[in-house]
């Protein structure tokens, strides 16, 4: 700490009974711009300390009533998180080192010198810290898996990276749209990774995949014994993502109480385990995604204006599969490996197609195709009767006729070719697919601007 305030000020609690020595610490601290809290016996400590979590706790160890070793017995027995300086008079010594047998962080003999205070309260929150981190990192990587990367070059993904790399940075809420299989998360990520948090937990919850009960007990926590099946002390994500990022997917599936609970988390960053009194404080930052038009949610009333306001600073709309112009190429090529081969035909479908599922749906009927081929070559046959079907059924003029599916391409892209008058960036941009592609499917099939096509 200095003269100045700290970024993340300290929530300290005082207990002493000296009431002038009490004050002048807390002035002290205050003045650095701590949080701070007295307290001039052990019940009323513990009575704060059960309503709210503090960092640091500065405790007297010789105190009418309950003394500081019976405080310190007590936190230990509650499971309190906060680190414990103890002040000691001359000749107690022992009470000193019991003391950190049971807990105390460090201590400090009186009369107290300010400064020396100051740096054992410092060092006690950054073991804290330190310790809460560690913590929540073990939480965090039990669902946390290293990042894809995000695949495509088209002009919407190159305004999708604009996007990442100016908000990245920032610790605003950022909320996704997009439809489901766009690569929600992966975007979420990389915000992540383009941020100060990049070493901090990215923690991911998804609404629309739990009950509303349960749902509450992820995202805030409970005591134990605060419902049947509590069998322990449970911290809720948002304390595992403290100082990192917490992603929220599928947040306009959230219940009306929940998201009342959720505003009051960003709001002040403070929360209520389920079952306790105690106030927590976090500081988290949110990214929220959703399939929905949020907007049209806050009209109907089933998602709170408020709300949405909070986690709307700043809106990144995912672009469709079919909308990215030559990313499916890019998408096969990654997805199938360098171990598998894929006939020309299987690219012309996939290029062909709408993908309704987008991204995801891309991956799915790839790897359906990889367990389905005989060999290392992914063929036609070895598609979701879904895709080919589909492609088949776009090609109106096609119905009746006995056509395989190499012959139906090369009559989609003559029709498509010849309408615009042999224009390869118009009839590129029609079909879905880049111009490279179209160069080397008018190659295969000897396709001219004025052919016909008997």
């Amino acid at each position: 700490m200095s003269e100045n305030k700290t970024e993340t000020p300290i929530d300290l609690l005082i207990v002493d009974d000296n009431e002038e020595l009490r004050t002048d610490i807390a002035h002290f601290f205050q003045k650095r711009g701590c949080r701070v809290q007295q307290s001039g016996n052990g019940e009323d400590a513990l009575a704060l300390v059960d309503r709210r979590e503090f960092d640091v706790m500065i405790l007297d160890m010789a105190m009418p009533g309950l003394t500081g070793l019976d405080v310190l017995e007590r936190l230990s027995a509650r499971g309190a998180e906060c680190q414990v300086v103890v002040l000691t008079g001359q000749g107690t010594i022992e009470s000193a080192v019991e003391a950190m047998k049971l807990g105390a962080r460090e201590f400090l003999s009186k009369p107290v010198s300010l400064r020396e205070l100051e740096r054992l309260v410092r060092k006690a929150h950054e073991t804290g810290a330190l310790h809460r981190e560690n913590r929540h990192l073990k939480a965090a990587l039990k669902q946390q898996l290293r990042s894809p990367h995000i695949i495509g070059e088209s002009r919407p993904m190159q305004e999708i990276y604009r996007l990442i790399e100016r908000a990245g940075p920032s610790e605003k809420p950022i909320l996704i749209q997009g439809d489901s299989g766009t690569g929600k998360e992966l975007v979420a990520r990389a915000l992540h990774e383009a941020s100060d948090l990049v070493d901090k937990p990215f923690v991911v919850i998804n609404c629309a995949a739990l009950p509303e009960t349960l749902l509450e007990s992820e995202l805030f926590g409970h005591e134990k014994g605060a419902f049947t099946g509590a069998v322990s002390v449970k911290p809720g994500l948002f304390e595992v993502a403290d100082g990192g990022t917490l992603f929220i997917d599928e947040i306009g599936e959230l219940a009306g109480s929940l998201q009342a609970k959720m505003l009051r988390v960003l709001e002040d960053g403070l929360l209520r385990r389920i079952g306790s009194v105690k106030e927590r404080r976090v500081h988290v930052r949110l990214v929220a995604a959703t399939n929905r038009d949020m907007a049209e949610e806050v009209r109907s009333g089933r998602f709170r204006e408020d709300l949405f306001y909070r986690i709307n600073v700043l809106t990144i709309q995912l672009p469709t599969l079919r909308e990215r112009d030559g990313d499916i190429r890019m998408l096969v090529e990654f997805f199938v490996g360098s171990e598998w081969q894929i006939e020309d035909e299987v690219m012309a479908t996939f290029e062909n197609y709408s993908w309704p599922g987008n991204v995801r749906q891309l991956q799915n009927a790839i790897e359906r195709a990889k367990i389905l081929a005989e060999d290392d070559w992914i063929r036609v046959k070895n598609l979701p009767p879904e895709i080919v079907t589909g492609v088949q059924a776009t090609h109106v003029q096609l119905i009746g006729r006995d056509l395989d599916l190499d012959t139906v391409n090369k009559l989609h892209i003559t029709d498509t070719f010849r309408r615009f008058h042999g224009n390869k960036a118009r009839t590129a941009r029609s079909l879905g697919i880049g111009r490279r592609t179209l160069y080397r499917l008018l190659e295969k099939y000897g396709i001219e601007p004025g052919e016909e096509e008997s």
